[in-house]
């Protein structure tokens, strides 16, 4: 499944895609859409066009995984839409798969220590 660790890249697509795409078509939409490697590891989001609805892909070294949300009653919080791809951090996709505000998500400063010890 879908570990969102400190290391896990997610890129997600700013435009709307056709809902019927499966593993294949999303594979081909990173590939010529967004120009990266669905096979890389890295998680791969896309919008439906009413907002409410979720797919994300990810390669786990031994085939495609592929989620599907729908949100009930509410819609996804999405970035402008655009031609392009964004990246957002682990803490940014939990907030937006749970159907946050992803853009209220901001990492604290941490302060460097004085001294040692």
């Amino acid at each position: 499944m879908i570990a969102a660790g400190a290391d896990l890249k997610i890129y997600i697509a700013t435009r709307p895609i056709d809902f019927r795409c499966g593993h294949d078509g999303l594979a081909a939409k990173v590939q010529e859409m967004l120009r990266l490697d669905p096979f890389s590891g890295a998680a791969f989001v896309f919008r439906s066009k009413r907002a409410d609805r979720i797919k994300i892909l990810v390669w786990d070294r031994t085939g495609l995984v592929l989620v599907h949300k729908r949100l009930e009653g509410c819609k996804f919080v999405w970035p402008t839409i655009a031609d392009g791809v964004m990246r957002i951090s682990p803490a940014m996709f939990a907030a937006l798969f749970e159907g946050l505000d992803w853009r209220l998500v901001r990492p604290e400063e941490a302060r460097r220590p004085q001294a040692a010890g």
